[in-house]
């Protein structure tokens, strides 16, 4: 399939055991203040079980040949677009309450002047991170060799076009 970004090559799916892990980890952080307690029975009783189910349903990560796109967000559609060549690494991240899950961020970083300027994206409760990372940097090899031999058929090009030249002016210099 061809989008405007180019054709896609894997969309990710994430773990429906998310909708729970983000019931709970907003939750956690509601109970942890004396004022978040009237909010944590709140989340609990209903708010927050539609929350992170429509939040569950908007995620959306989709690779394609030449970018890494991220959708998320209910009321504030947060959506990024990274280029492969921009990738730097990509690291797992895994707490307690994340394991016990069975869930994981796939953090996603980003080339940049410092840290300050650099990027990064992450991605909570990716289905098999470790495939989709595979394949992401699988993605980034082929586009960088891709571009390196475009180049290299660049340059190729100009040098023959130059020895043209110079065989031209050398004939005429023998006239």
């Amino acid at each position: 399939m061809e989008n405007s970004e180019g054709q896609i090559i894997h969309k990710g799916e994430f773990n429906s055991v998310l909708r729970i892990y983000i019931l709970m980890y907003v939750g956690f952080i509601l109970m942890v203040s004396i004022i978040g307690i009237p909010l944590a029975i709140a989340w609990f009783c209903g708010v927050g079980q539609w929350y992170s189910r429509h939040y569950f349903d908007k995620l959306e990560c989709t690779l394609t040949n030449r970018n890494l796109k991220f959708k998320k967000g209910i009321i504030v559609q947060f959506e990024k677009t990274i280029p492969l060549e921009n990738i730097q690494d990509m690291s797992f991240i895994e707490g307690p309450l994340l394991r016990h899950f069975n869930l994981c961020v796939l953090k996603i970083e980003t080339a940049g002047g410092s840290a300050h300027t650099a990027n990064q994206m992450s991605l909570v409760g990716i289905k098999d991170a470790p495939i989709f990372r595979l394949k992401v940097l699988e993605q980034r090899t082929l586009l960088k060799n891709s571009q390196s031999n475009q180049t290299d058929n660049n340059v190729l090009v100009e040098i023959k076009e130059s020895l043209l030249r110079i065989e031209g002016l050398l004939k005429e210099n023998k006239k």
